[in-house]
């Protein structure tokens, strides 16, 4: 026969034949049952195979869970003690393996149905054994001793608490479970009116319900109760009470039978309190977040908002000083956001890891999110004491309304979550406000990012080349390669792709690509205009830090150089001025053997970042490429003296440390003069050329065997 089990949520698998053994040892003795072990066994394992059923199908089947509990009652497993064993062994064995929710459904199916069967046992014993008596009267007396003596044992040794009662609810006896479980004697019971255990919690109709019993036009109720104990405790009981009429059918007594549940409510509280709180916080967790949240769209009225909270850093915690440190962290934080916050109604969860978020849903608008995100952010700052140490953290913070970010529960944390992506991306310890046309513009740029590698593979990129032209006396020396895609629409720039690569990484095989073309179209180039009499030019090419650190890459540079015969001195590759200035290690070792081999390295777009100039010194860099606020200062119908001044001094610099210089985006005749006063050594801008194709590069290497570019 194949095992019946439920699949552990890890992978894992329970089996119910090793479920009914070790349920078997739970039970054994706790009634008096006459079932051999084997016979146990089979009841048992014939349960558990039902049980494990009820908890994998989608569709819980409470019905047949309820008849396995009449079962167990069936085989005469009466005693409270088998039912809390059997919910204490089923609920630990069962917990790391079901979905807590299911979990508590089917134990509390289980349950019911025990104390169900048990009461039905218990009232119809009772009955049968109150009505003989009553018709005792009529019988002989050995027989109506008989019948007294069995509703006498019945009564005073069943381990469900019961009370007699006339039709007035003035109590007439108790039984001795009764008494243990309220904590009162049979005599201070005596006398006492159902009435006197009402309770707080009690529904009104069940009392209205009571007197339609009494007055004889209801047989039987049934109810769940809670009653104070004699020093003040709580019970939580199920109820069964019944009507008994004398033989000639007028209402005589009221019989009440109490099973005390408060174990197993507690079992059921704790079980779903597990499955609705995060274990390391104490904090609501996602699926009752998510609960809430949809509760709170539910109402088309009302104002709701996310506050979606992320701390900074939180893996170096992790880490540097452990995860000990790190969990203690996060408890004192939960607590912190939860007093905090907590008290003005939101609701605070732990969404998992290092992120919380906050439901604000009593008027929230943009002002009320933005308070709440600066007290939970003010919160996050404080120091906290972990580990033996103050740690000090901060948080990032994405804040969504209902109506920017969407309809539904999903939606909505979708746009939180994209928020705070860009709250981090701002600068972190901040909050940022859900923008529809930021997330669009996302959405776009994730869409492009995802064609990238598909666009590499089809043979969709192409490399253009804009001309470096010597300002002395205008004549093409070299050119950049520049990479275009070629979409639907036209060329797309590499402004809107090459950031997108460099995150992806496939900035390197793109890279490898584009040097390779260039290289291969210098070479035809050059046998092309041999007879023209074009004096040497060079092949400039942009490259990455991420291709800088990649593994092989100056083995990468020399196999293309080997393979299209183009020679390293006559190849230029260019790093931004940010890239080279935080090159340091194994990068800068590399920069340091591409200069070994000839190859000139040029530091794009100089003057953007904050380069120490006399760092340059230290550098493998052969070219500075001055940015385009640099020059844009020079050539106007009035110049800045002091733009016009610092460049100069730039270039003197530049030069004093045996470095030329390369003037980008020069636009005008203007310009060009003011540069070469100056001393600029190169110039690149539309003035001379945009970036073109091939065959308008050798049109001007035509052109310029004879004359000037621009």
């Amino acid at each position: 026969m194949t095992p019946v089990g439920v699949p552990d949520r890890s992978g894992g698998h329970v089996d119910a034949e090793a479920l009914a053994r070790s349920w078997g040892q739970a039970v054994r003795g706790t009634s008096h049952v006459a079932l051999s072990r084997s016979e146990l066994d089979v009841l048992l394992r014939g349960l558990s195979e039902r049980l494990l059923r009820a908890l994998r199908t989608p569709e819980l089947d409470r019905a047949d869970v309820m008849a396995a509990g009449r079962e167990l009652v069936g085989a005469h497993f009466t005693e409270i003690a088998s039912l809390d064993r059997t919910l204490e062994h089923l609920g630990t064995h069962l917990q790391p393996h079901a979905e807590p929710g299911r979990l508590i459904a089917v134990l509390s199916a289980l349950a019911v149905g025990f104390a169900g069967a048990l009461q039905e046992r218990t009232r119809h014993e009772l009955e049968r054994i109150t009505v003989s008596a009553f018709d005792a009267r009529a019988s002989v007396e050995r027989e109506r001793w008989n019948s007294e003596a069995r509703f006498a044992a019945v009564f005073a040794e069943s381990p469900v608490g019961i009370g007699v009662g006339g039709i007035d609810g003035v109590i007439i006896d108790v039984n001795k479970a009764l008494c243990r479980m309220f904590g009162f004697t049979a005599e201070e019971f005596a006398g006492r009116s159902f009435y006197d255990f009402v309770h707080p919690d009690d529904d009104p109709a069940v009392w209205e319900q009571m007197q339609q019993m009494v007055a004889g036009q209801i047989e039987y109720l049934r109810f769940d109760k809670s009653y104070f104990r004699a020093d003040g405790g709580r019970i939580s009981s199920q109820l069964v009470i019944s009507l008994i009429r004398d033989p000639g059918g007028e209402p005589r007594y009221v019989v009440a039978m109490v099973e005390d549940v408060s174990d197993r409510r507690a079992l059921e509280d704790r079980l779903r309190h597990q499955a609705e709180h995060d274990p390391l916080t104490g904090l609501p967790n996602r699926a009752v977040f998510f609960e809430r949240l949809d509760a709170a769209l539910a109402d088309p009225a009302a104002a709701v908002g996310v506050c979606f909270l992320d701390l900074d850093g939180f893996k170096a915690v992790n880490d540097t000083l452990g995860h000990s440190v790190g969990d203690e962290l996060l408890r004192v934080l939960a607590r912190r956001l939860d007093a905090e916050l907590g008290p003005d109604g939101h609701l605070v969860a732990r969404m998992g890891g290092d992120e919380f978020v906050v439901l604000v849903h009593d008027g929230a608008d943009r002002d009320v999110l933005t308070g709440v995100a600066e007290r939970a952010l003010e919160t996050v700052r404080r120091p906290v004491r972990a580990g033996g140490r103050d740690l000090t953290v901060t948080a990032s913070v994405g804040l969504v309304e209902r109506g920017d970010g969407g309809a539904s529960a999903a939606e909505l944390m979708t746009a939180a979550d994209t928020t705070l992506y860009w709250a981090k991306n701002d600068g972190r310890n901040r909050r940022a406000f859900f923008d529809r046309e930021r997330h669009l513009a996302d959405i776009e740029r994730f869409a492009v990012a995802a064609r990238l590698p598909d666009a590499l593979e089809r043979g969709e990129f192409v490399v253009e080349y804009q001309p470096l032209v010597r300002l002395e006396d205008s004549r093409m020396t070299g050119v950049e390669a520049l990479v275009r895609w070629r979409r639907p629409g036209g060329l797309v720039g590499p402004d809107a792709f090459v950031p997108l690569a460099e995150e992806s990484g496939l900035i390197v095989p793109l890279g490898r690509w584009v040097l390779e073309q260039a290289c291969r179209q210098a070479v035809r180039w050059q046998d092309e205009h041999r007879a023209d009499g074009v004096g040497p030019m060079f092949v400039s090419v942009n490259v990455s830090a991420r291709q800088v650190r990649e593994p092989g890459f100056v083995a990468v540079v020399e196999k293309i150089l080997s393979a299209t015969g183009w020679p390293a001195r006559s190849l230029q590759l260019e790093l931004t001025e940010t890239d080279v200035m935080a090159t340091t290690g194994e990068p800068l070792h590399v920069l340091r053997e591409l200069a070994a081999l000839g190859v000139r390295i040029a530091i794009d777009d100089f003057g953007t970042g904050y380069s120490n100039l006399a760092y340059l010194r230290d550098l493998p860099v052969h070219v500075l490429k001055l940015a385009g606020p640099f020059v844009s200062g020079t050539g106007g119908a009035e110049p800045d003296d002091v733009a016009v001044a610092v460049l100069a001094h730039v270039v003197r610099l530049a030069h004093t440390l045996g470095l030329s210089v390369t003037a980008e985006h020069v636009e005008t005749a203007r310009q060009v003069e003011q540069l070469r006063t100056l001393g600029c050594d190169l110039g690149q801008g539309w003035h001379f050329s945009p970036a073109t194709d091939p065959a308008r590069i050798s049109e001007m290497l035509r052109a310029g065997s004879a004359g000037r570019v621009g």
